[in-house]
């Protein structure tokens, strides 16, 4: 009885190379006959790990789990990490491979189903949205340090075009929200919470589709906002937070900020902590994840924004 075979996919803009857990390693071109030929290659695998690569492994995962083979696409950080904990210091793409099929192997991270186009289409919608905000966040500081005038007119148009393009994507976004009734459940719910506005919950709805299916403690995690440890021996060290979707927890960040004033539960527990000498950021980052369990739990259960059904204790 053969073992279970395992593949390492190192992306690039042109080419692929593939490792499996036997050592074997290839290369084929990245596109799309490139690709049908790696699908003749990989008849029967265990599991397939691509690192995420600023969507240059898109066409090849999407081929895979189309033909039905369990894809996952990772982290690099994470490969990284597991690569230098394993004394794997060299990188090539051959090695970056063997490497990826050795994860996929020893860690065995959890294949996800492909998003479907909607879904890629609303991903797309609010990372271009969050693009021209922090674009216009960055002309609006020049414009407040220049004082030639031919520069501030070409500013004050960018500006201006800018915004017109923001309040078109908000179009959008809305559009495709209210064409889906799972989502505009979802959106009505989330925008029931106090602190939470359409950007919010649209960058939620996009880029945490797994809110509502996930416990407290994984979704905190998923996040970057559930602590860890940092203990050995007698030492206790502080417990930190760190990792998760940076996108979605700057945004959580800026809802908990509102939600600091005008959501009653988290306002109770925000002021609570800094009576208890909490400072300031650590209090924040306990309401950020006070919050997102509170969004779970409401996404899960399909009920409504309830003050007197989330209690004001951590």
């Amino acid at each position: 009885m053969s073992s279970p075979r395992f593949v390492g996919i190192d992306v690039a803009k042109d080419q692929l190379d593939v490792a499996d857990s036997s050592g074997e390693t290839w290369s084929v071109a990245n596109h799309a006959a490139g690709i049908a030929k790696l699908l003749q290659e990989l008849p029967d695998v265990e599991l397939i790990v691509l690192e995420a690569t600023g969507g240059y492994e898109s066409a090849a995962a999407g081929a895979l789990a189309t033909e039905g083979l369990p894809v996952a696409v990772v982290n690099p950080r994470q490969v990284r990490d597991f690569a230098r904990a394993t004394g794997q210091l060299a990188k090539t793409d051959k090695i970056d491979a063997r490497v990826l099929a050795l994860f996929a192997e020893r860690i065995r991270p959890e294949s996800r189903p492909l998003l479907d186009d909607t879904q890629e289409e609303l991903i797309g919608l609010v990372a271009r949205r969050r693009q021209l905000v922090e674009m216009l966040g960055a002309e609006s500081n020049r414009l407040r340090l220049t004082r030639h005038g031919p520069v501030q007119k070409g500013i004050k148009a960018h500006v201006a075009w800018l915004k017109k393009q923001i309040k078109l994507l908000d179009r959008d976004l809305d559009r495709l929200i209210r064409q889906s009734p799972l989502w505009r459940a979802k959106d009505d719910l989330l925008q029931g919470v106090p602190g939470i506005g359409p950007t919010t919950s649209r960058t939620l709805l996009a880029e945490l589709p797994e809110l509502g299916h996930l416990n407290n403690k994984e979704i905190a995690a998923l996040v970057g906002v559930a602590p860890f440890n940092r203990d050995s021996g007698q030492l206790r060290g502080r417990r930190i937070v760190w990792g998760g979707r940076a996108s979605v927890r700057r945004t959580l960040y800026m809802a908990t900020l509102t939600a600091t004033r005008y959501n009653p539960a988290i306002r109770t527990f925000y002021l609570r902590l800094r009576s208890r000498g909490k400072p300031a950021k650590v209090a924040l980052t306990a309401c950020m994840r006070k919050l997102i369990v509170i969004l779970n739990a409401i996404v899960r259960s399909n009920r409504p924004w309830d003050p007197q059904l989330h209690p004001r204790e951590a």
